[in-house]
């Protein structure tokens, strides 16, 4: 258990109300953080793209969990690239440098393997990461949050900022955006499945070939390796947080639709994007420096998601 965890007078979490951050607060707590020292900015009030804003959060702030980020699907990222890329950059400069300023004892910063180069060899090593141009769908989005490691790396070298940067894989699990314009692969193909299912649907009609391939983390890991990386990660070496398990799409949407109970077919438009043709990552360096390995299997996950969002959703 960590000192700076329990003792922290102050830990400010932005994104801490969004899916990934919902859970990184209740791991806090499991790991003694006070719930009166745990601050959790709303984008409603707390424009994070305002430098001040950011130093007046920060402000006698032990510890900095940035999470806040403008995320979205393929379709979201073809859309709206340039407000990806300035959005997310901003952000996290003004949060790390309002970090450094009001001299916060630990920073740690959740990045994305969008960031990676497109053609990274399987499975992908934090030490890969420059070598190339990120997959051209979500780059924008990518290369903001890869310029974030790069300001933690140079601020550890010029004023001691204990900044920590973190790769999740691709999450999921209760509490995630189901929005069919701009959720990610596995709420969206949810969420398809039962209004088909429950619309009488004689088919589900889905972006690209099947063939790609993606790891998935459960959220509840990912909190937890973020935790485990605010208390033991002493170096700004960027570091995986995935489950080391590959499946294609198609693999994907035939295990979804079983789960959800869907009876019709996958009819699959070629003339949509794939993305990135694989994605895998090599978890060895989270479990060498700080004993992170997931928990939850992808099945067990999966169900607790369908679950969640039977249960909770609105309309």
């Amino acid at each position: 258990m960590s000192d700076l965890i329990r003792h922290a007078k102050k830990i400010v979490v932005t994104g801490g109300a969004g899916f990934l951050g919902r859970h990184v607060v209740d791991e806090l707590i499991k790991c003694g953080a006070r719930k009166d020292a745990l601050v959790i900015p709303r984008s409603a009030t707390h424009d994070l793209r305002q430098a001040q804003v950011c130093r007046d959060l920060i402000k006698g702030a032990d510890l900095v969990l940035h999470l806040a980020a403008k995320v979205g699907g393929i379709g979201y990222n073809q859309k709206f690239p340039g407000e990806l890329f300035y959005d997310n950059a901003t952000m996290g400069i003004h949060v790390i440098e309002a970090s450094r300023l009001e001299g916060v004892k630990k920073i740690v910063v959740a990045g994305t393997i969008c960031a990676y180069p497109r053609h990274t060899p399987i499975p992908f090593r934090e030490d890969d990461l420059w070598n190339g141009y990120p997959e051209e769908t979500n780059a924008p989005y990518g290369i903001a949050k890869k310029a974030l490691l790069v300001m933690l790396q140079s601020y550890r070298q010029q004023y001691g900022l204990n900044g920590v940067f973190a790769l999740p894989v691709n999450l999921y699990g209760p509490w995630d955006n189901f929005h069919l314009e701009n959720s990610h692969v596995i709420p969206a193909l949810i969420r398809k499945f039962v209004e088909a299912q429950e619309a009488g649907k004689p088919e589900v009609v889905l972006w690209g070939d099947g063939t790609p391939t993606r790891e998935f983390l459960f959220v509840g890991d990912a909190a937890r390796g973020l935790v485990m990386a605010a208390e033991k990660l002493e170096t700004s070496d960027p570091v995986n947080l995935g489950s080391a398990e590959e499946i294609s799409i198609h693999d994907l949407a035939e295990t979804i639709k079983i789960e959800t109970g869907f009876h019709g077919k996958i009819a699959w438009d070629t003339s949509r994007p794939n993305g990135q043709e694989r994605r895998k990552l090599d978890v060895s360096r989270a479990e060498r420096l700080f004993g992170f390995k997931s928990q939850v299997g992808f099945q067990e996950g999966l169900r607790r998601t369908i679950q969640w969002w039977k249960e909770n959703r609105t309309g």
